[in-house]
């Protein structure tokens, strides 16, 4: 059997696997998997060369659900979401060291009110909203450095509510609203 060539339109990249080792979690998480097959799929999500290896890891899983929580986590490393990603209405994000870069400008997002709960131990985090969003920080506690976010002069409307609550540690939150 000769292998063929590798299509290059079905490569894979960063956000590809991001949504896998998500869907992997989620999961397990619901008892879906066990600890063993957990890891086996995902050594298999991070080694995947194409999408045919990728959804053949994620076979049989139940499909993503749009308005359930979710939970991006790592313990080291960077988390990055951005582009036409779907937000679910609680977003959990979770990281002992790193960064995290979530980025909502273009965002499908299908609820009125936006949950996002931090749980970071060091590094910084940095939000960029909907130009129209309204941002509720009063849930947020932190232990370093308070966020910087500016108000726009003109209060957005018509736009979500992004309720960013949780803790972070020794790091710096940073939201600012798309320019367009």
């Amino acid at each position: 059997m000769n292998p063929q060539p590798e299509d290059p339109s079905s490569s894979i990249g960063e956000d590809d696997r991001d949504r896998g080792v998500q869907r992997l979690q989620d999961a397990y998480a619901e008892g879906h998997i066990s600890h063993e097959e957990m890891d086996e799929r995902l050594h298999r999500v991070l080694t995947a060369g194409n999408r045919d290896e990728l959804v053949a890891a994620l076979a049989a899983l139940p499909q993503e659900r749009a308005g359930t929580t979710s939970t991006i986590g790592a313990l080291s490393g960077r988390i990055k979401r951005r582009g036409a990603w779907r937000v679910p209405r609680v977003l959990k994000v979770e990281s002992a060291w790193g960064r995290v870069h979530l980025d909502l400008s273009r965002a499908v997002i299908d609820h009125p009110v936006i949950d996002i709960e931090l749980a970071l131990g060091t590094g910084k985090a940095h939000i960029t909203v909907p130009r129209d969003a309204i941002v509720d920080l009063d849930g947020l506690q932190t232990t370093w450095k308070d966020p910087r976010y500016k108000v726009p002069r003109r209060p957005p409307s018509g736009g979500p509510t992004i309720r960013i609550s949780g803790v972070m540690g020794f790091g710096r939150l940073t939201i600012h609203h798309a320019r367009r």
